[in-house]
């Protein structure tokens, strides 16, 4: 039975990837801010084991793990965690900057550092759910495009750092995506908001399971999803 660790497993795609590996029978470790959303989260999948630490302030994710019990090993880290405050660059102060970076890079590269000898144990997978804006960032985007920017160079270095020991490293680009984050972002552009045009969740977590599952003698990079409609 294979272990999961999962970050933002509480809505969108991380749900549903969290959904389906829990249905498959597999072990699923997921992360919350606080006690109270890991309690919901447990609830939510009966059997899911749980890891607390505010991903906000990366700096203090070593001493909040060293006081839990952690896998033994890991078959995969999914940091599908994210936070997006758009505007001009005219207008972001470091709060809005510091923020994103943090939860959007910094904490994934906390985590994997941390989790890093049971990946090595199982040789296992650690998938980054970037973004569109990871590869191409629009105006009003800077501080979100920045933060996923970094998270693929932080993927492609992992990903040469760790092949001899046999860790394979995928970065997944999806297009918007039906979720609460997506509705904040039409909120921040003065949008009306329609899941139906957007990619759904399940067809995001489609394609991360297939990364997970495809046999050993073969790795996938880099995955781009763009809504079909």
């Amino acid at each position: 039975m294979a272990t999961h660790v999962i970050t933002g497993a509480g809505s969108g795609i991380g749900a549903a990837v969290a959904r389906r590996l829990h249905e498959r029978g597999d072990e699923i470790v997921l992360h919350a801010r606080d006690a109270g959303r890991a309690k919901e989260l447990a609830a939510a999948l009966p059997g899911a084991r749980t890891l607390v630490g505010d991903l906000a302030d990366p700096g203090k994710l070593s001493w909040a793990l060293s006081h839990q019990s952690l896998p033994d090993r890991v078959d995969s880290l999914l940091h599908i965690a994210g936070v997006v405050d758009l505007g001009p660059v005219g207008d972001l102060t470091p709060k809005t900057w510091i923020n994103q970076l943090n939860v959007n890079l910094v904490a994934p590269a906390e985590l994997t550092r941390l989790l890093l000898p049971q990946l090595r144990v199982a040789q296992g997978q650690v998938i980054f759910v970037n973004s569109g804006s990871g590869l191409n960032a629009h105006a009003g985007w800077a501080a979100y495009g920045a933060s996923k920017h970094g998270l693929k160079a932080l993927a492609d270095a992992l990903r040469q750092e760790e092949h001899a020991n046999g860790v394979r490293v995928t970065s997944v680009y999806p297009g918007r995506t039906a979720s609460p984050m997506q509705a904040k972002v039409h909120q921040q552009e003065g949008k009306e908001y329609d899941p139906a045009k957007w990619i759904d969740p399940e067809s995001v977590a489609t394609t991360i399971l297939m990364a997970l599952d495809l046999p050993r003698d073969a790795e996938v990079n880099d995955l781009t999803v763009r809504p079909g409609r």
